[in-house]
């Protein structure tokens, strides 16, 4: 940070607000350049291109706002940081809509100031390492990412199986990419150019799933006021996609096994005998074998749809694909927001890195998308991750510092100690129930403040045996 002086230049129509300003900044190290109005701002960063800018908004001449839009001309990465005396929320939300880097509002805390600074200044360092960097790349959509020794098994597996017409049921925890893996196996099968169907098992009410697997006839029941054609007619001889398998009720599984030993179905309140040659491929994050033990699921389904298992390892057993992950998703979300986002920072990576992630790839791509939205610079720092996230990480920093204190202490009792797992589970399980209790139980709203789907939020609530009353 040291290595070279760092230049600041300060814009305000107030000589006393300079002066302070000089004098803060020069007892820091940093070159103070001075103007007093836009005009001469913008002249000031053609001629000697400064390393950031406190810019006042009101001021004569041309105003800090109109400053701002031409400095962004001349030097487009340049970090401005927005001084106001007037507090105003929409000065800030206009200055940061358009890429300002930050704002502090009059009369300002000087250590935050020089916080702020300094920052900056770090950040456009690392800008400069990462100039001529793209992260915008031309990926396939939908496309498996990861290069890792546990995901190359995974592509072999799909490589395997994908031109037969065998069941296959793919496993993994909730976020690893489950669907991704079903799709890779369908695009790369020869049916690929006939229908990909999709059903989540856990999605739909289980009164509606029957009829939208397999369809019913008009007045089959008090709301079909006509025939309804399921999903297994839709997808006809291409491929069908069951996701979280494990939450269909045992009547319904009946029904399916059929499907799968005698390629035969009926319509919901209907008598015709319709035939499917549909391909089903499978997914659950659930224990099959502890529900068969249960009697919550059939046994013979279990072995119909067993014929060949996927294994997805979770993100915590391949780290090294993080990096990839990251690059991915910063592509997707800065071309879909139009944003130009070279990478995240070194501190962010090491948190990513650190992190044991049970929300898998999911959680991950969540971060990224949330980064992209808010950064008005061109890295993800630590300040734009979701604050869930900081949370579950302190937590876990917290855990493991206090079983590090406990594994050194001679004690005479040995401490109990949690397993990791289970600790940031209950972490999430209390989390959820905060979200849901401040939402007054709305699924939708708790979603959205948790910074997670609606459909997660729904497998979490099951999985930890939420009661929503």
């Amino acid at each position: 940070m040291k290595l070279k002086k760092y230049t600041i230049l300060v814009v305000d129509d107030e000589k006393n607000v300079r002066d302070l300003l000089k004098e803060i900044l020069e007892e820091e190290d940093y070159t103070v350049l001075e103007a007093d109005n836009g005009k001469k701002a913008v002249e000031e960063v053609t001629e000697k291109y400064p390393d950031c800018i406190l810019l006042d908004v009101r001021m004569p001449v041309m105003d800090g706002m109109e400053a701002f839009l031409k400095i962004r001309e001349v030097a487009p990465d340049l970090p401005v940081i927005f001084l106001t005396a007037y507090g105003s929320s929409d000065i800030a939300i206009k200055a940061m809509k358009k890429g300002a880097y930050d704002y502090l509002t009059k009369p300002f805390d000087i250590d935050e100031l020089k916080i702020k600074v300094k920052k900056a200044i770090e950040l456009k360092e690392l800008s400069a390492s990462l100039e001529g960097t793209s992260f915008i790349k031309n990926y396939k959509q939908d496309e498996i990412i990861g290069d890792s020794p546990k995901m190359q098994e995974v592509y072999k597996a799909i490589g395997r199986v994908a031109d037969s017409d065998a069941t296959v049921l793919i496993r993994g925890e909730s976020g690893t990419g489950k669907e991704l893996v079903a799709k890779a196996i369908y695009l790369h099968s020869n049916r690929r150019n006939k229908p990909f169907i999709v059903v989540n098992c856990a999605a739909i009410p289980e009164n509606l799933l029957e009829s939208e697997l397999f369809g019913h006839e008009k007045g089959a029941f008090t709301d079909a006021i006509s025939r309804h054609i399921g999903k297994f007619e839709q997808a006809k001889d291409g491929t069908i996609f069951l996701d979280e398998i494990g939450d269909m009720s045992l009547p319904l599984q009946a029904k399916l096994l059929r499907v799968l030993q005698e390629k035969t179905f009926e319509r919901v309140g209907g008598h015709e005998t319709l035939v499917s040659n549909a391909r089903v491929l499978a997914a659950t994050n659930r224990d099959l074998e502890q529900l068969v033990s249960e009697g919550k699921f059939r046994e013979d389904l279990f072995y119909r749809l067993n014929v060949v298992t996927i294994h997805i390892p979770p993100l915590r057993e391949r780290k090294e694909d993080i990096p990839l992950l990251v690059n991915y998703f910063i592509s997707k979300y800065s071309r879909k927001y139009g944003k130009v986002i070279q990478g995240v920072s070194e501190e962010v990576m090491k948190i990513f890195m650190d992190y044991n992630w049970p929300g898998n790839v999911r959680e991950l791509e969540n971060a990224i998308a949330r980064g992209v939205i808010i950064s008005s610079v061109p890295l993800i720092m630590k300040e734009h991750l979701p604050p869930e996230l900081l949370q579950k990480i302190e937590s876990e920093e917290k855990i493991n510092s206090a079983s590090k204190s406990g594994t050194n202490k001679e004690n005479t009792e040995d401490p109990v100690v949690e397993p990791l797992p289970d600790a940031i589970a209950k972490l999430e399980k209390e989390m959820i129930i905060k979200a849901l209790r401040k939402c007054n139980g709305n699924k939708t709203k708790a979603a959205k403040l948790l910074g997670i789907s609606r459909k997660s939020l729904f497998n979490k609530i099951r999985d930890y045996k939420i009661n929503m009353e």
